[in-house]
Formats: structure tokens, C-alpha cells, sequence
């Protein structure tokens, strides 16, 4: 019997969007997916139907593609009788054989029908069964099987499986736009990036060199970036840097001292907007989270985003560090966010957790922000990627 094994690709969003929106959801994901692996795809009735080239790298790398909510490698056949009966015994005994079947454990058979048949599915779900336990002797536990076998029926062609891996979910990249992540060396900021892009958004990562009040390495922030990259298919991944350093020395020495941190924060709004209109983004991200540190109280963040019309999302910001942590070890960059650093000096002993808005902006006028946000501006440059 020629055994085809096509990969079913289930989305699950793009589902419920109107035809013309599906459409071209489904268009974009598909791009993505090609970007990754080497394949053919068609498309039916809400499932996409993976031929790839390479099958093992493909199952490892439809994991990382936004926009995915499951899939399943499968046995393709032909929907009779007689040849659905010898691709499930011979699918199974290849399980048994690899010690993924175990014939002393329950089973149970799922069957799913798309177009017109002369059987129901519960009827296919019972015949298959009947061929299992031919094969096996396997009992059965229709309500808590230990093993699952899956048929699913579209029109001539039958698919048979047993795993549903787990997608990245959310929304194809590129179909939400362009945003500025401020993404630094830590735990927070590339968990937010990585939960917008998530929701289907290109990024531009920018990054603020403090140096020489840091190192000034740009170890982290490049394996942080290399790794956020590896769930941008189909995206123009960008990083960007500006150098921060004489800022914050000015803010240093001639601003009063428990306001260094909010003003910084403020400029790197006021920057990340001005770069958002070269970039054509829509908005910024942060990894703010309500109370976290001294620049993300209530008092704080209102004055810091108080000079920036651009809409700045936080989409960690009912999170605590406990659960960003956790997020941040299953993405892969928190090995990298907790790296050893210097720290940044300029950050006062007691910084201001409760800024009153209009004396913020008095200091903002007194050092000139406009006039500094421009020089920062202008030392905007790409990173060189290599480690």
C-alpha cells in the first residue's frame, strides 16, 4: 500500500473571521508556513494539508509559527471500506512496533466526517475500532482510553492519526501591522514582544545602549533577538539601537536625582515614537507590569507616557514576575535574560515611585528634552547580529 503522510494544519481564529478576512489570514499563514519548510499545501474546508519535503524538521518547526493551533502527522488513504480497514491495521501495528500502542491498554477510536457518505461516524469510529482489536485484542474504553485513535473523513480521502500537537496559536505574523518593541537585556520586555507577535504583529526591536553607565555589551539583547526570531517566519525581524548614555548623564547631573529613572523611561517613549513614524509602526510595546519596579506605579506611568501620543501597549501588565518568568523559559529567552550584567549606575538608591505630572514636565523643559530626544534620535543604528 503506498503510504502518504501529509501533516494536518489546524488554525483556529482565522476561523471565525468574516470570508474576505479568512481569506487572506489564511493566504499569510500559508506564506509563513513556506518560509520554514520545504512543501506542498492545499487547503479544504478550514484544515490545510501539509506534503513537506523533510518530515521530521517540519514537525519541529510548525511549532514555532503563530497562527497554528494543532496539528497531526497522518497516514492518507482512500475512503472505502476495505482500504481504510488495512491502512488503520497497518498504522497500528507500526505503533506496536515502536512501542507507541500498547496492545495491554485501553483505546478508543474518534471519527470525524466532512461531505456526503453512506456511513455515519459513529458507524466508521465502531468499523475501525473492529479492526484494531482484530490486530490487537486491545480493550476498549470509550470514555477514558488510554490510547486515542483518530480518523478523519473528507469526501475521498481518509486520514489517520494519533497526535494532536499543541501550535504556538494566536494570529499569522504580518497581519496586524508594524509595532516598536523596547525590549532590554531582562526577563520582561521579550516575553511582551514575543505575546504581540503573538497577535499576529511585525516588530521593529528597539534597544537602548546606556553605556557607559552599563557595559554596553550587546551579547544579550542579539541572542535575545536571534531567539524571538526563530517565531517570526514570514517576517522582516528588524533591530535597531540608539545610544542613551549622554541622556541619562544629563539627567544625572542636572535633574534631580530620584527622577532619573522616570525620565528616562519618558525619552524612551518619546524616541521609540519618533522611530515608529520611520518604521510605519502603530504603536509601542513595553514589558511593564503594574508595580513591579519603581517606573511602573500608577503615578509613574502616567507621567512617563504622558509626552506620547503613539498608544503604548503593556500586554504583561496584570502579570507578576513568577508567571513572565515561566512564559519566558518555555519561549527560550530567559537562559539568555539572566545572563550576568553590570546593572545600569545611573538608576538613583531611591527613585521616585510617585511622580507628580506637571513637575515632571517642568524637568523635562528644564533639560531640554525635545532638543535631547533628537541627538538620541540621531544615533539610531542597526546592531550587528553576529555572536
Amino acid at each position: 500500500m503506498d503510504k502518504e503522510r501529509p501533516i494536518i494544519v489546524r488554525y483556529g481564529e482565522i476561523g471565525v473571521k468574516s470570508p474576505v478576512v479568512r481569506k487572506r489570514f489564511e493566504k499569510k499563514l500559508i506564506s509563513n508556513i513556506k518560509v520554514l519548510i520545504d512543501c506542498k499545501i492545499n487547503i479544504n474546508q478550514g484544515r490545510i494539508f501539509l506534503f513537506p519535503e523533510n518530515f521530521e524538521e517540519a514537525l519541529k518547526s510548525l511549532k514555532k509559527i503563530f497562527g497554528i493551533v494543532s496539528y497531526s502527522p497522518t497516514l492518507k488513504t482512500k475512503t472505502d471500506h476495505d482500504t481504510i480497514k488495512l491502512a488503520v491495521q497497518s498504522y497500528i501495528k507500526e505503533l506496536v512496533e515502536k512501542g507507541e500502542f500498547d496492545p495491554e491498554k485501553t483505546f478508543a477510536v474518534k471519527c470525524r466526517r466532512v461531505g456526503e457518505h453512506k456511513f455515519s461516524s459513529r458507524e466508521m469510529a465502531g468499523f475501525c475500532g473492529a479492526a484494531v482489536i482484530e490486530t490487537t485484542h486491545a480493550p476498549v474504553d470509550l470514555s477514558n482510553p488510554d490510547f486515542t485513535l483518530y480518523i478523519e473523513v473528507r469526501d475521498d480521502d481518509t486520514y489517520i492519526f494519533h497526535k494532536k500537537i499543541k501550535g504556538a496559536g494566536g494570529l499569522p505574523i504580518g497581519t496586524q501591522g508594524r509595532m516598536i518593541s523596547l525590549v532590554s537585556g531582562g526577563i520582561d520586555s521579550p516575553v511582551a514582544t514575543y505575546l504581540m507577535m503573538k497577535r499576529g504583529v511585525d516588530i521593529t526591536i528597539v534597544n537602548f545602549n546606556n553605556h557607559p553607565f552599563t557595559s554596553g555589551s550587546n551579547e544579550k539583547i542579539v541572542k535575545i533577538y536571534h531567539k524571538l526570531k526563530e517565531y517570526a517566519s514570514g517576517s522582516d525581524f528588524r533591530l535597531l539601537q540608539v545610544d542613551y548614555g549622554e541622556f541619562l548623564k544629563k539627567c544625572t547631573e542636572e535633574a534631580p536625582p530620584r527622577m532619573t529613572c522616570v525620565l528616562c523611561k519618558s525619552g524612551m517613549y518619546q524616541i521609540a515614537e519618533k522611530i515608529a513614524k520611520q518604521e510605519k509602526a502603530l504603536a509601542i510595546i513595553d514589558g511593564s507590569s503594574v508595580g513591579q519596579v519603581a517606573s511602573q506605579t500608577l503615578p509613574n506611568i502616567l507621567a512617563t507616557r504622558y509626552s506620547t501620543s503613539m498608544p503604548v501597549l503593556s500586554p504583561l501588565i496584570g502579570l507578576d514576575k513568577l508567571e513572565i518568568s515561566e512564559i519566558a523559559e518555555k519561549i527560550g529567552t530567559f537562559q539568555y535574560s539572566i545572563l550576568p550584567d553590570s546593572g545600569c549606575e545611573a538608576a538613583p538608591k531611591h527613585p521616585e515611585t510617585n511622580a507628580v505630572l506637571e513637575k515632571v514636565l517642568e524637568v523635562q523643559e528644564e533639560i531640554e528634552m525635545d532638543s535631547e530626544v533628537e541627538k538620541v534620535l540621531s544615533t539610531l543604528h542597526k546592531v550587528d547580529l553576529t555572536l
